[in-house]
């Protein structure tokens, strides 16, 4: 994973953006426009810096949430444990697989925790299978049991 550049300083209008668009994103043709409107910014330096702050992984995502088993998707929570010497390794392999939307070191026997998201629920099982056959390692799966709504904000201060 590449890490954040140290020359990178977050400005003012940066952390305003981040906390302005952390919810309510406007649901219209254009978006960007009116979220810039609402940040007193023009939509084009709204999307290049939201370009910059991901390509400099401040944001390492930016974009909706989703119900995915609304629309006929599944996800599920899994781990598999990963040879600290092969570690960046098989994060590589993990991450490469387009249905994995997160992926987390752990202090845990099972230290690589990982998000997948599917098309079908039938996509789950193929994208382990081939986690399972690219890495040579088991995935061990934890489906949702029940679902729960946190919302969290996270302020970018000065």
């Amino acid at each position: 994973m590449r890490e954040r550049p140290v020359d990178f300083e977050l400005a003012a209008v940066d952390r305003k953006i981040l906390a302005k668009l952390q919810g309510d994103f406007p649901i219209c043709e254009r978006p960007y426009a009116v979220a810039a409107e609402q940040l007193g910014l023009a939509e084009d330096e709204l999307l290049e810096r939201l370009r910059r702050l991901l390509d400099n992984k401040v944001l390492t995502r930016f974009g909706p949430m989703f119900q995915v088993e609304q629309m006929g998707g599944a996800f599920v929570l899994a781990a598999l444990a990963a040879p600290e010497e092969s570690y960046d390794e098989v994060a590589a392999q993990v991450n490469a697989l387009p249905q994995v939307a997160h992926n987390y070191r752990r202090e845990h026997a099972l230290n690589m925790w990982f998000v997948l998201a599917t098309e079908t629920p039938a996509g789950i099982a193929e994208a382990i299978a081939r986690i399972e056959r690219d890495t040579g390692l088991p995935v061990y799966a934890f489906p949702k049991e029940r679902e729960y709504f946190v919302e969290m904000k996270l302020e970018a201060r000065l």
